[in-house]
């Protein structure tokens, strides 16, 4: 299982605005060949800066299958008007047993 992390700086104004983009994406990944969850989380500290969290079952169902789909085309349309800058984007897989 893969993590996608993607830290997310939004125009300031355009919060209400990206949240709701992102509400109408998640049909968009959830639907995609191998994503399991998806959840946006706000900072505190920061409410311009976001975490989108989607769990992929590997890297390539994000990067290779996803990334190359109408829905990523879509979910970019959604989204992509309200980014400050382009999201930062790294995948993290737990090193820890169950």
């Amino acid at each position: 299982m893969i993590t996608e992390v993607a830290q997310i700086e939004v125009l300031p104004g355009h919060e209400d605005q990206f949240e709701q983009a992102v509400s109408q994406a998640v049909p968009l990944f959830l639907g995609a060949e191998g994503c399991e969850e998806v959840d946006l989380q706000r900072s505190t500290e920061q409410p311009g800066r976001y975490r989108l969290l989607v769990r992929w079952e590997t890297i390539e169902h994000h990067t290779d299958l996803f990334r190359q789909s109408q829905g990523y085309q879509r979910w970019r349309a959604l989204a992509g008007p309200h980014f400050a800058a382009p999201p930062q984007v790294e995948h993290l897989y737990s090193v820890l047993a169950p």
